[in-house]
């Protein structure tokens, strides 16, 4: 076959393929256009799941007349105009193929006027190369774009989408994306011409919040944890939910990266690993989580459609990501429990909830054999022996309450009852005391530093010469967590000693699969985790057990200990340790006050 020049309405038509998929591929490119138009106001039209219509409608700055034109053709745009701008992108879109590609696959009608216009212009496409004249309409200031009959003249794309209902999900999906990324955007959403939402700007922490409620729903909000934290020229902020608000698939985990929308594995994966200590396995978390970092740190033109990114430094960013949300939930106390958005306590502080309380004692460091019935409560925390009750006031006050209240009973040797300044609150023994071990053994284990134990016969590994030469470049960083590992040749290792807690384990997965990580995250904590996983095991087996009986004195230490250890609202497997119940739930209960 000869070689002959593609026609131009099919190289438009090919294009199209990489920016139009369904309706929600137009709405994102056009609400992205919008946005980098300056809009403050944004109206959006939907029939038939946008298929016979998608209108959306700005505020921006507008399109000249004499541009018009060029905004339908190939290869142009406003918004790069040098190499330099491209290697800085600053708007969401900027490739110039948007306009054109929807209007080689649909009738798009476009209109717009400009404050220096004294009327509006507008220009039609219907799939045909062609340079339309601008007509005079009448239009406020800012842009029309009207999609109307997508794929009309591609039958073979048209039949694959997908029913009415279904379209419209993913329609949502990408108006839900810009409320987040813009909270500042007063957005209208129309559907069949019946108002579905009408989101106003949200100018400050309160006006977000009711925003992220309208848009994903009560129940996150009321479990959402605020966070803004920068360092290393990154700045990490939004919300991230209380692990026991937790998903069976990552339907609610929104990221932006300077405003854009990204499904990054990388950003994904220190997520996860920061809730790794909290969550059921197979669970996910959900968050909404805002990254601000230089432009010229991070490629945004990674993917076609712009979902994913690449940074220049990706262990720099994954390391403060997880940081940053590890430290936060770790933070979390319940002290801050209630209902709204979350604050953090700090660990050091004497405070919780506003009360000043005197600071803990030094906790007894706790040998990490743990044996199975754990000398009485008291006696891990120093407590004296058991005396008459005393200073436990028989009604509790907000002013000398603290965040958990005192103990009053205790629920078929399962639950200690308590009361608080908000109501009754109900702890699961077991499970607040398996973390509060956990997390002593955490803490003993990282004081006493990491034993090494020599292999009696040193263990020969077959890798990948890639993966050798990660453990190679990583010898002294194996080092510090336990390991000598040395290279015998271009893909064999030798493993000659481990840490003592992994001694029993399988050493070798647990090195290929540290390698497979810092190959694909550029680091892993995959060591820490096993490590964590028999300290979790043991504190298990060492916690009060079910209908154990435990004096007053022995619950309150325990409720006071809970307030002072990090993720105490949760033990080792993510389940829930305790519960409020203020008076308006307990009234509820009873129907007073109907």
């Amino acid at each position: 076959m000869r070689i002959h020049p593609l026609d131009p309405q099919l190289v438009n038509q090919i294009a199209a393929g990489e920016v139009v998929e369904r309706p929600a591929s137009v709405l994102k490119e056009l609400l992205e256009n919008s946005l980098d138009a300056g809009a403050e106001r944004i109206e959006i039209d939907i029939e038939e799941g946008g298929k016979r219509l998608l209108r959306i409608r700005d505020d921006g700055h507008g399109i000249h007349r004499e541009d018009l034109a060029l905004a339908l053709s190939r290869h142009a745009t406003s918004k790069i105009a040098t190499l330099d701008d491209l290697e800085k992108v600053a708007s969401l879109g900027f490739r110039g193929e948007a306009l054109p590609s929807i209007a080689s696959v649909s009738r798009l009608l476009l209109q717009s006027r400009t404050l220096a216009d004294d009327s509006g212009w507008q220009v039609r496409g219907d799939g045909r190369e062609q340079s339309p004249a601008p007509e005079p309409v009448a239009h406020p200031n800012g842009t029309t774009v009207e999609v109307r009959d997508l794929f009309f003249n591609v039958p073979a794309r048209r039949k694959f989408l997908r029913a009415e209902a279904t379209e419209h999900k993913h329609l949502e999906g990408v108006y839900q994306r810009i409320a987040l990324s813009r909270p500042d955007i007063e957005l209208v959403v129309r559907r069949k011409r019946k108002l579905l939402h009408h989101l106003r700007p949200a100018a400050d922490d309160a006006e977000r919040l009711q925003r992220l409620q309208s848009v994903l729903g009560e129940a996150f909000s009321q479990q959402a944890i605020g966070l803004d934290h920068a360092a290393a020229g990154l700045r990490l902020s939004g919300w991230i939910a209380q692990p026991t608000f937790n998903r069976s698939q990552p339907d609610l985990q929104y990221f932006f990266v300077n405003g854009r929308a990204v499904r990054d594995k990388l950003l994904a994966h220190a997520v996860r690993q920061a809730y790794q200590d909290v969550l059921y396995h197979g669970r996910f978390p959900a968050f909404v989580l805002y990254l601000e970092i230089d432009p010229t740190s991070v490629d945004v033109n990674a993917h076609p459609a712009k979902h994913e990114v690449r940074f220049s430094d990706s262990r720099l960013v994954h390391d403060m990501v997880f940081r940053t949300v590890q430290r936060v939930l770790a933070d979390v106390r319940p002290a801050v429990a209630g209902g709204g958005v979350a604050a953090v306590t700090p660990a050091a502080t004497g405070t919780a909830g506003g009360v000043a309380w005197p600071a803990p004692r030094q906790q007894q460091a706790m040998p990490l054999q743990v044996s199975e019935q754990l000398a009485p409560y008291r006696r891990l925390h120093g407590e004296p022996e058991p005396l008459p009750e005393t200073g436990v006031p028989a009604h509790v006050e907000a002013s000398d309450s603290p965040p958990l209240g005192f103990a009053r009973a205790q629920l078929k040797g399962v639950f200690i009852v308590a009361e608080n300044a908000q109501g009754l609150v109900l702890v699961d023994m077991h499970a607040a005391h398996e973390r509060i071990s956990y997390e002593h053994l955490k803490r003993s284990y990282e004081a006493q530093g990491i034993r090494s134990q020599p292999l009696l016969v040193p263990l020969n590994l077959a890798v990948s010469e890639a993966e050798a030469d990660e453990a190679e470049q990583r010898r002294d960083w194996f080092a510090a967590l336990g390991f000598e590992i040395d290279r015998r040749g271009p893909e064999q290792l030798l493993v000659r000693q481990v840490p003592a807690l992994l001694a029993d384990g399988d050493s070798a997965a647990l090195v290929r699969d540290v390698l497979a990580d810092c190959r694909n995250h550029g680091r892993s904590r995959r060591i820490e985790e096993t490590v964590n996983q028999l300290l979790s095991t043991m504190a298990c087996h060492g916690s009060v057990r079910a209908n154990r009986q435990l004096t007053l004195p022995e619950m309150n230490a325990l409720l006071r200990d809970m307030e002072r250890t990090e993720r105490s609202g949760q033990c080792n497997h993510g389940r829930p340790t305790w519960v409020q119940l203020d008076m308006k739930a307990l009234d509820g209960l009873f129907l007073r006050g109907r």
